[in-house]
């Protein structure tokens, strides 16, 4: 089995063999494969511009942001370099989660283009500045239109697979973090999205982060309509825990994986 999303360091800490072969004995012990071991690039200072309209948007994401950026990318480059050379019992490949902003997706390119990942993972985190998945924002939430937010949501989603920058999808359904559903039918939007992701030979993820990472009532991985349109349109899927740390490597993963086989 695979688990194509495990946080790092999530920004804290400093790289060592140690930590990252905690990892690897997680993986082990949910009988994972492989993992894609990956950063936000909200983390490092080389993305700073790629982030201005969310830093713009109020004072919350402004701090938020700049609480978080808080080391060069070169540190976890050099860590790469120093591990690539050994032999561990489970796969290991190295990437980043990448928010695409519309707003600046030019300098989200130039600075992608100066490194070589293993993959890159596109997510949408962020609609016109507003950081809709933040808890500290939920009541924002109460003033949109929910309809329009899940339009503009999927029009991101399909400008961030026809960029050509990157290997996955990450959480294509987390818009519904926070119990809120669009109305409308999103049949449409769904195969839309299947033929984008195609286009683009990129896989999406089931991932299980949200009932992980936000509540454990949520639903497990894509919601049921989602998930067949890109079966039945053959978009490749991959199991994802979203891990942000090392005891959840392989969270949910047999269960995601058996949602993918049935």
């Amino acid at each position: 089995m695979r688990d194509v999303h495990v946080h790092f360091l999530h920004g804290q800490g400093k790289y060592s063999i140690e930590f990252f072969e905690g990892f690897i004995s997680n993986a082990l012990k949910a009988d994972i494969d492989e993992i894609y071991l990956l950063e936000h690039t909200h983390q490092f200072y080389e993305f700073e511009k790629v982030y201005s309209s969310v830093k713009n948007y109020n004072s919350f994401q402004r701090d938020w942001i700049s609480q978080r950026m808080n080391g060069s990318i070169d540190s976890y480059l050099s860590f790469i370099e120093s591990v690539k050379g050994r032999i561990y019992p489970v796969k290991v490949k190295f990437g980043l989660e990448v928010c695409y902003i519309p707003e600046t997706a030019d300098r989200l390119s130039d600075c992608l283009k100066q490194y070589d990942f293993d993959f890159l993972t596109g997510s949408v985190h962020w609609i016109d500045g507003w950081g809709f998945d933040h808890a500290k924002q939920k009541e924002i939430w109460r003033a949109v239109n929910v309809n329009d937010i899940y339009k503009r949501y999927y029009s991101i989603m399909y400008e961030l697979c026809d960029s050509g920058l990157f290997s996955g999808l990450a959480h294509p359904d987390s818009i519904k973090c926070f119990g809120y559903q669009s109305s409308c039918d999103l049949k449409d939007t769904y195969y839309e999205l299947a033929h984008v992701l195609n286009r683009n030979n990129m896989y999406a993820e089931n991932s299980g982060g949200l009932r992980l990472n936000y509540n454990q009532d949520l639903q497990l991985g894509l919601n049921q309509e989602l998930l067949q349109i890109l079966k039945e349109n053959k978009v490749i899927l991959m199991t994802a825990s979203d891990a942000h740390k090392q005891s959840d490597v392989g969270a949910n993963i047999k269960e995601l994986q058996a949602m993918i086989n049935s």
